[in-house]
């Protein structure tokens, strides 16, 4: 079959495991997830009948298969979505992050000076830091509560408070998406010189770890809980 004409944010929800796919084709199903596959395809040069015969691959696999890698998140009550955000993706960034930014500033200090792009990188990699940082305290302490109140009451202040933040936390998203985007081009997919040291190489590749979760993260929120807070507030409006 074709998938063309499908939202490229609704095939990940509904095939688990095209996520990635996506991701080895550098098709975005987070913040721009929001388009026909076909388009995203011709942006990246790619061919349609060699993605839609992977995709019918991963169906067939997803029939016999129910793992955790192909969990259906959008089963999940929110709370219970919630808890694997907050104790999954939330935990790996505030983890990562202080680590990161350590080889990150020291690969800058120490090879800067011949890689001048390190430099940029660096202040690319701050910029995200300090936003992700900010934006997880948001949804920690102000989003997620009201979405879980909304859950088990049905109040309608926790929908109005809840709804009243999802414009500004996907804006941040987006914002997050972009500056990932940046550290790829400005690194050529992470692409390491052949004289690069150990600590350059894998910084370049938790980097990329990075990327994948983050992307993971943004997706869950963005379409499948954000999505519901949206839905119930539309109803009633």
């Amino acid at each position: 079959m074709t998938y063309k004409n499908q939202m490229v944010k609704d095939i990940v929800l509904e095939v688990p495991g095209s996520d990635e796919l996506f991701k080895q084709n550098r098709i975005d199903f987070c913040c721009g997830g929001n388009r026909p596959l076909e388009e995203a395809v011709k942006e990246k040069g790619l061919n349609q009948a060699e993605i839609d015969a992977e995709l019918d691959r991963i169906a067939e696999q997803t029939q016999v298969r129910k793992d955790f890698v192909d969990f259906q998140w959008q089963d999940l009550r929110s709370e219970k979505l919630i808890d694997h955000i907050v104790y999954h993706h939330h935990a790996f960034l505030q983890k990562d992050l202080p680590e990161l930014e350590f080889y990150v500033t020291k690969i800058a200090r120490v090879h800067g000076g011949d890689q001048p792009f390190l430099i940029e990188l660096h202040n690319r990699f701050m910029n995200l830091k300090e936003e992700l940082t900010d934006h997880l305290k948001k949804e920690e302490e102000i989003l997620f509560p009201a979405i879980i109140e909304f859950e088990e009451k049905r109040s309608d202040e926790a929908l109005t408070k809840a709804a009243a933040r999802l414009d500004e936390l996907e804006s941040e998203h987006s914002g997050a998406g972009e500056l990932l985007h940046s550290m790829r081009a400005l690194t050529s997919d992470y692409s390491a010189p052949e004289t690069a040291c150990t600590t350059f190489r894998m910084t370049f590749n938790r980097l990329e770890q990075l990327e994948s979760d983050l992307f993971q993260h943004i997706h869950l929120e963005n379409n499948i809980l954000f999505a519901r807070v949206a839905a119930a507030a539309a109803q009633k409006a």
